[in-house]
């Protein structure tokens, strides 16, 4: 393979990652997993399931469980504001709602760029696939050169399948 020949396949191997907030954390996921973004609204609140899960909203005729994502990962919870908004995701042949504070940016990645993540002890397998620094475009227009570090979610590492099963 020439040289020019690796540097196509490095291009192929770039992806797109939607970024978002959650509180002062910045998250990102990648694009092929993201089915559309939604304004926050209300979903409608099921009985017996975990408090992660804010309910279910209809999506074109499908039920999809709407995920309060800062209290999965055991934070504090999301307080709804004027750009707080859903993400509708696919995981696996399932979909689901992320809360999340804000969309921020697309931003397009190298695999090469992506960091492992630190390997550290948790009760749970590690919902982050890797790290990466990007520059957004807020930040190059305030001339901030430093890059802001962005964890990637692993969705399937969420374990929400059993939990989906149980909302939809």
């Amino acid at each position: 393979m020439s040289s020019l020949d690796h540097g196509t396949a490095n291009k192929q191997a770039d992806r797109k990652i939607v970024t978002f907030s959650l509180g002062h954390q910045t998250f990102g996921i990648d694009m092929h997993s993201l089915i559309e973004i939604r304004e926050w609204e209300e979903p409608t609140p099921l009985p017996t399931v975990p408090s992660f899960i804010k309910g279910v909203t209809n999506l074109r005729g499908n039920v999809v469980p709407v995920i309060g994502l800062a209290e999965r990962l055991g934070w504090e919870p999301s307080k709804i504001h004027a750009r707080s908004c859903v993400l509708v995701v696919s995981i696996g042949d399932k979909q689901a709602g992320f809360l999340v504070d804000e969309v921020s940016d697309i931003v397009s990645i190298g695999d090469q760029e992506i960091q492992p993540a630190p390997d550290v002890e948790i009760g749970e397998p590690s919902v982050i696939l890797g790290l990466v620094r990007v520059e957004s475009r807020t930040m190059e227009a305030r001339g901030d050169d430093a890059g802001q570090m962005i964890l990637l979610l692993d969705l399937d590492g969420l374990s929400l399948t059993r939990h989906l099963d149980l909302a939809a």
